[in-house]
């Protein structure tokens, strides 16, 4: 089982980034697709419970977000969150790196090297 895992998204440079400062680190990992496959309500809630972050954070509010007409008030609770990544899964944050019972956002880059480095 790896130690880590990295939920990835290949066309964006911070996860790219991510991804390699796992492999540079010798880090066994697994690295999930997450648009390829996408995390169901129940996985979502979990990660969110390791999340260090508030759970507003995993989501993306780009311009997707407000083509869909969502306001940031709209995804404030954990079941707020995961109901809409469920139906949305490109609007969740990247990269999301896991380790045990704890989850971070991988933004700015360097929270990912911290958090592979086990700090």
């Amino acid at each position: 089982m790896a130690d880590l895992t990295v939920l990835h998204n290949p066309r964006c440079s911070t996860s790219r980034h991510a991804v390699d400062v796992v492999a540079g680190a010798g880090v066994e990992a697994e690295v999930v697709q997450y648009l390829r496959t996408p995390l169901d309500r129940e996985q979502l809630l979990d990660l969110i419970g390791k999340l260090e972050d508030p759970p507003a954070d995993l989501v993306r509010k780009d311009a997707y977000f407000d083509q869909l007409g969502l306001d940031p008030d709209d995804v404030v609770t954990p079941d707020q969150v995961a109901d809409l990544l469920v139906e949305h899964p490109r609007l969740m944050q990247r990269p999301v790196l896991i380790r045990g019972d704890r989850a971070i956002i991988g933004r700015p880059k360097t929270r990912a090297e911290e958090f592979v480095a086990g700090r």
